[in-house]
């Protein structure tokens, strides 16, 4: 397939993921809406000076599309988000800790999915949200979704849209989105996905 098709694909697919406009996010008694700002469609062939990740997975391409039309544009953010989400998951989304690959309801320890989600709030709140706007919570698709729905998200987004920063700056933000114990190869992983970005040239040849 070509990879001008691909990324088109991937950038409706991301598109899609952000049809919703309000979530509902679990607390032990009640549930809070959170607002979610609506992005306008976008139309394949994806639009010149969108980023594309060079070798990289479905999943990381679908997630790098998604961020994008979530209106992020820099690309050391975009870098420092999947360098994260790396990390955390390598993009498994029905990755359990510890290695399983299992529904969301058979993980029963430890976090889960993409970011790990591990507080028993967050855990709940994927399916949660999934239940209420009918989306699958063992998906990257239905992740993605929660995700840019939970508060800590919400905040780190400020941070991603300022843009021109370098990554460490990004990363020091990153904390507060995910909570790390360990910080691991997530650094090594944001520059490494930096180099791999390239711009869109629009060419469907």
């Amino acid at each position: 397939m070509k990879k001008s098709m691909f990324i088109g694909s991937a950038i409706v697919s991301a598109t899609v993921l952000t049809a919703v406009t309000f979530a509902a996010l679990p607390d032990k008694n009640t549930a809070v809406p959170i607002p979610v700002i609506p992005y306008p469609e976008i139309q394949a062939p994806p639009p010149i000076d969108t980023y594309i990740c060079d070798g990289c997975e479905p999943n990381e391409n679908v997630t790098l599309s998604f961020l994008q039309v979530r209106g992020i544009k820099d690309k050391a953010a975009l870098a420092t988000v999947m360098g994260n989400i790396k990390q955390e998951s390598k993009f498994i989304p029905n990755i359990c800790e510890g290695g399983a690959r299992v529904p969301y309801e058979q993980c029963l320890t430890g976090g889960y999915g993409i970011i790990q989600w591990t507080t028993q709030k967050r855990y709940d709140g994927l399916s949660t949200f999934c239940t209420k706007y009918e989306c699958n919570p063992s998906t990257i698709q239905g992740q993605l979704r929660y995700m840019v729905n939970e508060p800590q998200w919400l905040d780190y987004e400020v941070h991603l849209k300022t843009e021109d920063q370098p990554i460490a700056f990004y990363m020091n933000h990153a904390y507060n989105w995910l909570g790390w114990g360990i910080h691991g190869k997530r650094t090594k992983y944001s520059h490494e996905y930096y180099n791999q970005l390239t711009k869109h040239s629009g060419n469907v040849a």
